[in-house]
């Protein structure tokens, strides 16, 4: 997996060469996170699985899928402070409360709350995170638990819209662009997010092989956002400009309830998870474009302001209602011979209306996604497995409303291997191959278009734990070969952008484990990434690159200080691009200290 990371307002996930376009909260899809984000103070872990999700979370990516899993009352009473500063007049603060409310501990709180600004190498760029996240937990009685969580959580900044390709990847005669030059407007290039959220989950166990879960999630996202788009003029030094704004809620309701059981059929045991899901998501937007003077990128003069009436309306509502059924079992035929067989059923549908034409229009669609896996364990340490999955997904955006949904064949072969008892490594074969697919429009950044059918086929390898007491490793290499595969236009057999066929990655922590220095760690990570195709046409490739990251830290009892440095030598290199007019830096040498407090 590699993260893309524009400065917008959240990261884009890449796994086997496909973005994550949803990303889930709690196993259910939240797509607020994919447009604003999230906080580290509301979360617990974030769980990467590769291949298709889409039989247990539901219409899904095919290259994977990525978890955020939210922090939970505890029983007992937990307090955490934090602050840090860094690089860019970077600051954060958050605090951590969680306990019992009664003496009995059977009613539960926690309270995350965090704020943060921070500015950026770029010119004028200034981003803030508030977040408050309240929850309450009820132990009804040793069977039954009831969860309720609300959350606020709000961004506001610039959209950095990124630079032209000439003077930056390719030669400018008018020389190089300078990396912190941006194409916007300090006064009028903003973006206002607000996202509520709120929800339960609740469970009760009838036994110890069976319990039942049903959670409902909501989410309701206002999004207002100011930006400035163009593209570089001939002299390869104007830069012509469009204003636009995008005024837009997405109000989402996603919710689940399933069966886990355990059962045996004489000498065969079963691990079966069945249930029903149930979603709906209503987007309403209203885009305007206004005329704004174009920008010397060797000489700006920053001041400008719209003129003229808004031109080219696009205002639209969509509705999208999914109902999803799931049975999963997880089968074991011998103690090392496992089988897992799934299916889930899909009914969703698609209602598009323009606001200010006539057009638009309804469309539903059925969708049968099954999964099948097996793991064969020659000997203890060694697990070999295969697995065959499908994969489904609504169509969701402007451009690809009453389109075919997109769809996805995954083929994975692989081995894992405990090393020893602290040290274990995973080598996948994987053949992805995904139809019906959005992708930037060449001719306009802020649409999609469809552009046939692509395919992932590749290598991985992960190796992660302990190698000694207090030393540990997280390494990984994979080559990804993605590219497109069928298409009515030249780009056929183009590689995807922004995907390189080799990465490495490297990060080590050692930590003295005892004597006076007991606690004290440092950590040293390498990150490699191979040259990459900037648009989809293959007319430029990103150059590779090698990071270096390193850490300090220092933890005795509840008090953590560290010290975090994010390209140690301070190299240039390309993070993506979008189009011949988006190319995006990567950060350079920055420091982030944080000091928290745990008791």
């Amino acid at each position: 997996m590699s993260v893309v990371s524009p400065r917008t307002f959240s990261d884009v996930f890449l796994i086997r060469g496909f973005n994550v376009q949803d990303i889930l909260r709690d196993g259910l899809v939240d797509r607020t996170l994919t447009s604003v984000g999230y906080d580290p103070v509301t979360v617990d872990r974030v769980e990467v699985l590769k291949g298709p999700a889409s039989v247990l979370f539901g219409q899904g990516e095919l290259g994977g899928t990525v978890n955020v899993v939210t922090k939970q009352p505890l029983r007992e009473p937990y307090y955490s402070l934090e602050g840090s500063a860094g690089s860019f007049n970077s600051y954060r603060g958050a605090i951590d409360l969680s306990g019992p409310v009664n003496a009995d501990k059977t009613v539960l709180y926690r309270l995350g709350v965090a704020a943060r600004t921070t500015e950026s190498f770029i010119d004028f760029y200034q981003q803030q995170r508030y977040d408050v996240a309240p929850s309450l937990t009820w132990l009804i009685n040793s069977r039954a638990k009831l969860t309720l969580a609300a959350e606020y959580y709000n961004v506001k900044g610039p959209f950095d819209f990124g630079i032209p390709v000439f003077g930056t990847v390719l030669p400018n005669r008018n020389g190089k662009i300078l990396r912190n030059r941006t194409v916007g407007e300090p006064s009028l290039s903003n973006s206002d997010n607000q996202v509520y959220r709120i929800g339960y989950n609740f469970e009760y166990r009838f036994s110890d092989n069976w319990q039942v879960r049903s959670a409902l999630h909501t989410s309701f996202l206002s999004l207002y956002r100011a930006i400035i788009t163009g593209s570089l003029d001939a002299d390869q030094r104007t830069f012509s400009r469009d204003y636009s704004t995008q005024d837009f809620t997405d109000n989402i309701y996603n919710f689940d309830t399933y069966i886990v059981g355990k059962f045996a059929t004489s000498s065969i045991q079963h691990q079966i998870v069945t249930g029903v899901n149930l979603s709906r998501e209503d987007t309403l937007a209203f885009n305007g474009d206004r005329a704004i003077a174009s920008l010397d990128l060797f000489n700006p003069q920053y001041g400008s302001r719209p003129t003229g009436p808004a031109t080219d309306p696009f205002n639209y509502r969509i509705r999208n209602d999914g109902l999803g059924i799931y049975l999963q079992d997880q089968i074991t035929l011998a103690d090392n011979l496992k089988v897992l067989l799934g299916g889930r059923f899909d009914i969703a549908s698609n209602d598009y209306r323009r606001l200010d034409t006539v057009l638009g229009g309804f469309r539903q669609d059925e969708a049968f996604s099954p999964r099948v896996g097996i793991v064969y364990q020659p000997i203890p340490p060694i697990s070999l497995y295969a697995s065959y999955g499908k994969s489904f997904l609504q169509a969701g955006t402007t451009a690809r409303a009453q389109a075919e949904p997109e769809r996805g064949t995954q083929y994975e072969v692989g081995v894992k291997a405990d090393l020893n008892s602290r040290l274990a490594a995973t080598l996948a074969f994987y053949d992805l191959t995904r139809t019906n697919l959005p992708t930037p429009d060449p001719n306009n950044p802020l649409f999609t278009i469809l552009v046939g059918e692509q395919r992932s086929r590749g290598i991985e390898f992960d190796i992660s734990g302990a190698i000694l007491p207090g030393w540990n490793i997280i390494a990984g290499y994979a080559y990804t070969d993605a590219k497109v595969t069928k298409d009515n236009t030249p780009i056929l057999d183009n590689q995807l952008n922004n995907v390189p066929k080799n990465v490495l990655n490297l990060w080590t922590t050692y930590e003295i484990q005892q004597g006076n220095y007991k606690g004290l760690g440092v950590g040293l990570g390498f990150y490699f990434a191979g040259d990459r195709q900037g648009d989809l046409a293959n007319t430029f490739q990103l150059p590779s690159y090698f990071r270096t990251d390193a850490a300090i830290f220092y933890k005795r009892e509840g008090l953590r200080v560290g010290l975090n440095f994010k390209n140690l030598f301070n190299i240039d290199y390309f993070e993506s691009a979008q189009n011949r007019n988006r190319v995006f830096y990567g950060d350079p040498f920055t420091v982030q200290g944080t000091i928290s407090w745990e008791f």
